[in-house]
């Protein structure tokens, strides 16, 4: 019965899907013939994958000379003037983020082979609730899942007898502190501000899971999805490598495709911003001593929709001209952790009090860590 909800549930949110979604793509099990042949271990595609992690990485480091030539030398721009830096920015900052998206999403895709939904649930499963939020936070870093997948796991977790509150600590980890967004932040930022972003994300996840499950608010689950029962699940097959790489290269197809719109967008904004707002000027009311401007990004950000990849462009150009660090990092968690459409999704088996109490958490969450990192950076 309860699959029976997934697949429902999947397919009417496929039908009235109106935003780009960077989940995996669908796992596809393996057939009879191919989990009846032979499986080769992972070193027979190592000399492969480390000639094209070689190209990956020489065509990476040929990006700024290359992206100065085309700005300066091909297109004549005159160097120091406006347009040319934010030229200059766009040029090199689109091939880079779809390097790094690339490789990522390839690695990343394997790793979720392992992680099906059904797979996360049964960890998730009998665990205290202390634990099982520190499992969820983790698990919600590596699987498959965002906001437009919240109603099918939703459904899955509590049938399965998941707490409520190591359901929503994987809902805020999930969405919020995902692996593109981690690895785009190192290769952007560094390692500093990728591991201050993970760990505050985790503990964000953490203490709204604890909060909400201390309040005890299963009475806001729609009474549907209560009384929906876990049946005996099928074994699932297991991939051979060659089938994991497919996996990968799939997500890479469909993820990247999704977000190249996005990640251009994103960079023509923050090209903008590096080209023509003027040095110091975001620090008028964007900086550490605006008391005032960590809330005010939570809200201008909350309404917005956009994944890691579309946002964190703007986030580097917004560093660049002044924006403090606390201010900047609320402002991108208030865009991926809350949104719009994540409310809408959720309201299918959570009522609003509920949703209300969520967002709340996560907000006020994300509002101490602004200003816990204006005032220590």
């Amino acid at each position: 019965m309860n699959s029976q909800l997934e697949t429902k549930i999947e397919s009417n949110d496929r039908s009235n899907k109106t935003t780009v979604c960077s989940c995996a793509v669908p796992l596809k099990p393996p057939t009879a013939a191919s989990a009846a042949a032979s499986k080769p271990g992972w070193r027979k595609y190592l000399p492969w994958g480390v000639a094209g992690l070689v190209m990956w990485w020489l065509v990476y480091r040929s990006l700024a000379p290359v992206s100065r030539w085309i700005t300066y030398g091909l297109l004549g721009l005159e160097p120091g003037r406006r347009f040319s830096l934010a030229v200059e920015f766009f040029v090199f900052e689109i091939p880079k983020v779809l390097l790094l998206l690339t490789l990522v999403v390839f690695v990343v895709g394997i790793i979720r082979s392992f992680f099906t939904p059904e797979r996360t649930r049964r960890i998730l499963s009998g665990k205290r609730e202390f634990a099982g939020s520190i499992l969820a936070a983790l698990l919600g870093v590596v699987t498959p899942f965002c906001t437009c997948s919240a109603c099918p796991l939703f459904i899955g977790f509590v049938t399965a007898g998941v707490p409520l509150g190591v359901t929503f600590s994987f809902l805020v980890s999930a969405p919020m502190v995902n692996e593109v967004a981690l690895v785009l932040l190192f290769g952007l930022f560094g390692w500093k501000i990728a591991a201050i972003y993970l760990s505050t994300g985790f503990i964000i996840a953490l203490v709204a899971g604890w909060l909400i499950g201390r309040l005890r608010m299963e009475k806001y689950i729609e009474p549907w999805a209560l009384q929906a029962s876990v049946g005996e699940t099928a074994a699932e097959p297991s991939l051979t490598w060659p089938e994991r790489i497919r996996y990968g290269r799939d997500a890479v197809r469909d993820i990247v495709g999704r977000v190249w719109v996005y990640v251009t967008l994103g960079i023509g904004v923050g090209a903008g911003i590096h080209g023509y707002v003027p040095d110091g000027l975001l620090a008028s009311f964007m900086g550490k001593g605006v008391w005032w401007s960590v809330p005010v990004a939570v809200l201008i950000g909350a309404p917005l929709y956009s994944n890691a990849a579309g946002i964190i462009p703007i986030v580097q150009a917004l560093l660049g001209k002044g924006a403090a660090l606390g201010t900047v990092l609320a402002f991108m968690m208030s865009v991926i952790g809350i949104s719009t459409p994540e409310a809408v999704i959720l309201r299918k088996v959570i009522q609003w009090p509920l949703i209300l109490t969520f967002f709340g958490i996560v907000a006020v969450g994300i509002i101490i860590v602004g200003y816990l990192f204006n005032f220590i950076m």
